[in-house]
């Protein structure tokens, strides 16, 4: 089981959470969608992990639609989404170009969206999805307020926001932020040496992790980088009785002292329980670092 812990500023999320922007793709029935939701929160994955534009604004449709035949499971979960992305698509044929809008318009609508689309009254945690180069921070603190106070909305945070971005926004709210989500697995460290997780680190606060596993790259591409990383999983995950490289990574994004929570995207059960079981996982440091070398392709410095 997954132990489920608390942030520092309240909310409550699970050591691993499901990620459902694949969603549209498992072409699951209804019934098919809540029964996966079910069989991960029984095995303690219990915060999901949503964005308005994933699967062309289709997935938290497609959720809302599985949660609708177990209304109770909504007291089981905490829902995090995303929003602040505007795409070109065939739902919004007058957009000319994919861009960003923090405007309060903009985030009241989105909310109220997910809300409609998802099926619940309340989001847990609201991020902004993207750093906008027009965001108004005075706006959006006036705006997030609008939404705590009205109860749609639990929590906020943000996601692959610069340490800059992320200080502008904190100063003008009145209610911590309580996450970053952003990019970690071996073929991108960038978070951890651009003060990120530095500072996430100091806040005592933890980053969700996404793309782990880098889209797939770190188990089948075939340039130089993601070969020498792979030849250095394959001896790690022998030397630490790993099942699969997938737990290996896993274990190498946890190891972080920011103790990154892991977003897993896979709708595959059986994926989703390796992952449980990589959390009885520890490398030492040198394993880690070993990982490190292998991805820069030479050594520390």
């Amino acid at each position: 089981m997954v132990q489920s812990v608390a942030a520092s500023q309240d909310p409550y999320f699970s050591e691993l959470v499901q990620g459902y922007w694949r969603l549209v793709d498992w072409q699951m029935t209804p019934q098919q969608r809540l029964s996966f939701l079910k069989q991960h929160v029984d095995l303690g994955i219990t915060t999901i992990d949503h964005a308005d534009i994933y699967g062309d604004y289709e997935c938290e449709q497609l959720f809302g639609e599985g949660l609708k035949l177990q209304p109770g499971m909504r007291e089981q979960i905490q829902i995090v989404t995303k929003c602040n992305i505007k795409l070109c698509s065939g739902k919004f044929p007058h957009r000319k170009v994919n861009h960003y809008d923090t405007s309060a318009a903009h985030l009241l609508e989105s909310v109220e969206n997910s809300l409609a689309r998802l099926g619940t009254d309340y989001i847990d945690v609201l991020l902004l999805h993207r750093p906008d180069a027009l965001m108004d921070a005075d706006e959006i603190a006036e705006t997030f307020a609008k939404l705590h106070t009205s109860g749609k909305v639990l929590h906020f945070g943000v996601s692959n926001f610069s340490t800059s971005q992320f200080d502008l926004l904190q100063s003008r709210l009145d209610v911590p932020l309580v996450t970053n989500q952003v990019e970690i697995n071996p073929l991108n460290i960038s978070a951890a040496h651009d003060g990120t997780l530095d500072q996430l680190q100091m806040h005592r606060l933890r980053p969700m992790a996404w793309s782990c596993l880098a889209g797939g790259r770190l188990l089948s591409a075939s340039d130089t980088q993601a070969q020498r990383i792979r030849n250095e999983l394959i001896l790690i995950q022998e030397e630490i009785s790993a099942e699969s490289l997938d737990q290996v990574i896993y274990a190498w994004v946890r190891r972080l002292p920011a103790s990154p929570l892991v977003i897993i995207g896979s709708g595959k059960l059986d994926r989703l329980k390796a992952a449980v079981d990589s959390l009885k996982l520890e490398l030492t440091r040198e394993q880690w670092y070993r990982i490190w070398v292998a991805s820069k392709g030479h050594d520390v410095p």
